[in-house]
């Protein structure tokens, strides 16, 4: 290449101002607006107290800021105003405001760092201009993300209203958050080994994989994942018969060799469970946790509580009313929290 083409190319990159204002722009669609008042410009714009504002903030996972930083618009005023009607109408309480707020923090701050690599993806396609491509990406794809987002909110709300309201208890045990449900983990095995071998991006592909199958699954048998915790899935169910039908569903396809899903374990508990800001706590939880770290591959293995409610009607095989599991119980599991924990293996009637 000679020292003209050199030249011609250098000319052809975008230089850092024009990336420095395409980024600019991003940010007053963001915020509606550049940055124009301080911390205390804020507050008193809000008729907040400062002190208040500051622990929204901190809550919120937002990096503090000086006293004279012009870092804040009207969209920083308007969710001060928000959150002092939210709290004036009894939605925030001292109780639920830290926990609440905290949660949205934490859940927008990963929504955000993965659609900003979005977005460094979508500026870099075109390396001659990528700050073109970062404008494009605001003025056309980030109005559709913030509609779309608006809708699976609204769904989901939906959804959740639906299941907890019209329960037999009502409004006042989705208050009190404590319900009978089904828990499980569902753990891939050798999953450390399988990792060294994959380079970064077929180690994101293969968990990508796993956790899309096991949401597509689980929305089959009217199961609910909670959260997905590097090569673990937590699942809830308002009943313990699918829940197991799901966790031995996953274990088969994990037997299957010819089937790209991981080999598994699994855990299934079903008892009380304390449901709080999208999670769920309690020793049920931690008892289906227990059960998953001994469970063997590819074999489920569950709790009395599970086992009561679907063991009763055993009938010997081939009994017109013969459940779809048979049960072996397995010796008394000593682990952490629990001594000598009942437990049994489950596997499908037709297993043999």
């Amino acid at each position: 290449m000679n020292e003209d083409q050199d030249q011609g190319g250098d000319e052809a990159l975008p230089t850092g101002a024009s990336l420095q204002d395409a980024v600019q722009r991003l940010e007053a669609r963001l915020l509606d607006g550049l940055p124009r008042l301080t911390r205390q410009e804020v507050a008193d714009a809000a008729g907040v107290p400062l002190v208040v504002a500051e622990e929204m903030w901190r809550l919120l996972g937002f990096a503090r800021v000086g006293d004279d930083d012009v870092a804040f618009t009207d969209a920083d005023v308007e969710a001060l105003r928000l959150t002092h009607d939210l709290m004036r109408l009894g939605v925030l309480d001292d109780d639920s405001q830290s926990a609440l707020v905290r949660t949205w923090g934490r859940s927008f701050a990963r929504l955000a760092e993965w659609q900003t690599s979005l977005m460094a993806r979508v500026a870099l396609e075109d390396a001659r201009d990528p700050a073109e491509q970062l404008a494009r990406f605001a003025e056309d794809v980030l109005p559709r993300i913030d509609q779309l987002q608006s809708y699976v909110w609204r769904r989901h709300l939906t959804s959740a209203a639906g299941r907890l309201l019209t329960s037999s208890g009502g409004a006042r045990d989705a208050a009190d958050a404590v319900q009978t449900q089904t828990v499980c983990f569902v753990d891939i095995v050798g999953y450390t080994a399988r990792s060294r071998s994959l380079d970064e991006s077929e180690l994101v592909a293969w968990l990508e994989y796993f956790e899309d199958q096991c949401a597509g699954m689980s929305l089959d048998v009217g199961a609910r994942i909670i959260k997905n915790i590097g090569d673990e899935v937590l699942l809830v169910a308002d009943a313990p018969g699918p829940m197991v039908a799901l966790a031995l569903a996953m274990t088969a396809r994990g037997e299957d060799e010819d089937d790209r899903f991981p080999r598994v374990r699994a855990g299934v508990a079903t008892g009380e469970v304390v449901s709080r800001l999208g999670d769920v706590f309690g020793s049920t939880v931690n008892v289906a946790a227990r059960l998953t770290s001994v469970s063997r591959p590819g074999r489920v293995l569950v709790d009395a509580g599970t086992h009561d409610a679907l063991a009763p009607a055993e009938q010997p095989a081939g009994a017109d009313d013969a459940p779809p599991y048979r049960f072996k119980r397995v010796r008394r599991i000593s682990v952490k929290g629990f001594t000598r924990l009942a437990a049994w293996t489950v596997r499908p009637r037709s297993g043999g």
